[in-house]
């Protein structure tokens, strides 16, 4: 046992490095929809979450043709793929935020999570199925932590570089007497992005080329994600055979849209009751703070103590909790509550997605596809919240979009993942 943990203990190195990458990245975006909404004037929290709606629609759009493209390249070729296009759009979008070009930041945005897409159509099922697929939630948690350590620090770090004095700038927006001045206010701002991108774009491509020439080995994932003896995929012919990875794209299609409410939104909420921008630029900090407290309980506790199947039900149990508690206080108590759903999320991703493609064999990628497009949660559910939401009504929105999603999931983890299956997972 111990020689079959060191044998995937370098591959579980190099990919919790992308982890992190993807952690530092994706956990922007909550700091991000502070920065086009003053870069940009603009007037609505709607126009705004555009930000997450376009970073999260990409894996919608990019899921299949990533599947298709990762058959012929293979994994460790298409991470090297994900990462270039990161920086690609890592470039456009600092250069267009600075332009102040909103659509084609938008665009950039996009682009960035095209190249995630990439990297999370290969290395989730790919540690996923680098051990026994019964503690593959206890890897996943390994990477959750390299993830939500980069998730912390990312607003932390654009806080400090680009969002200092936000506050007081808001202010001298408002004060500006004349165009002219309000526009080079806001030119001057928008301008404190372009250095943090530029370098992460550098960044990213020397990852590239680290990937290409890391010993990273190929997994065929046919070969080694089977069925168990006499519940093999064999004689189905298409991936709708399988419900419970149909139901599994639609669990983690809820859950990332609850986890995105939970830590991109924070901020947008805790303004809801008046908390000045400079102390709300750092609540998504907050909600990943709690989600590392939640992959440590998984990295100990799963599979020893706890199942994944009972890791998802608990957690979806306490998040119902969390939600209702929210709703029914205010002010700093209400966001504590919100931040806290850190805590439930945590071992959502690394139950679900083993539960999901458990026993697809010849149909992981396809069915790991499938998943990746159930990210795109990310882009309708908080959307949805940022349009319909009031500053009288925001708390009741909240409940009636988060409740149902957590409830999903519970059944997911109740029952969901065995329908059509003739043995658990």
């Amino acid at each position: 046992m111990t020689n079959q943990k060191n044998s995937y203990a370098v591959p579980m190195i190099i990919i919790g490095s992308l982890f992190f990458i993807f952690g530092f990245v994706t956990w922007l975006n909550g700091p991000l929809i502070t920065f086009v909404k003053l870069a940009f004037n603009l007037q609505t929290d709607g126009e705004a979450f555009w930000v997450t709606t376009a970073f999260y629609m990409s894996y919608f759009v990019l899921a299949l043709p990533s599947s298709w493209i990762l058959e012929k390249t293979g994994m460790k070729k298409g991470m090297a793929l994900g990462l270039l296009v990161m920086a690609i759009g890592t470039f456009l979008f600092g250069h267009f935020a600075t332009a102040r070009n909103y659509h084609m930041s938008l665009f950039g945005l996009f682009v960035i999570g095209s190249g995630l897409t990439f990297l999370q159509a290969a290395s989730n099922p790919y540690i996923s199925i680098i051990g026994p697929i019964e503690s593959a939630a206890q890897r996943i948690s390994i990477m959750g932590i390299c993830n939500k350590i980069a998730g912390i620090l990312s607003p932390i770090i654009i806080g400090a570089f680009v969002l200092t004095g936000v506050d007081e700038f808001e202010k001298n927006v408002k004060a500006a007497t004349d165009e002219a001045t309000r526009e080079a206010l806001l030119n001057e701002f928008a301008a404190k992005i372009y250095t943090p991108y530029m370098i992460m774009a550098g960044v990213l491509v020397l990852l590239a080329f680290w990937i290409l020439k890391s010993g990273l080995p190929e997994i065929k994932a046919s070969e080694v994600n089977q069925e168990p003896v006499g519940t093999s995929e064999k004689g189905k012919t298409s991936l709708f055979q399988f419900p419970h990875v149909l139901l599994g794209a639609l669990c983690l299609f809820l859950y990332v849209g609850v986890e995105v409410i939970a830590g991109d939104a924070i901020g947008t909420y805790g303004k809801g009751f008046n908390i000045p921008s400079d102390e709300t630029k750092y609540f998504t900090s907050y909600t990943l703070g709690a989600m590392l407290v939640g992959y440590l309980i998984g990295l100990f506790t799963i599979p020893k103590y706890l199942s994944q199947a009972n890791a998802l039900k608990f957690s979806a149990i306490s998040g119902v909790i969390f939600t209702i508690a929210a709703v029914f206080t205010q002010g700093y108590t209400s966001v504590i509550f919100v931040a806290l759903l850190g805590l439930s999320n945590a071992l959502m991703w690394p139950a679900i997605w083993p539960l999901a493609i458990s026993g697809l064999g010849k149909f992981t990628e396809k069915g790991s596809a499938l998943l990746i497009m159930g990210i795109a949660g990310g882009a309708v559910i908080p959307k949805i919240f940022a349009e319909i939401k009031t500053d009288t009504n925001f708390q009741m929105v909240f409940l009636a979009l988060m409740l149902p999603c957590y409830l999903f999931i519970l059944y997911y983890g109740s029952k969901g993942y065995l329908v059509g299956k003739t043995s658990k997972a």
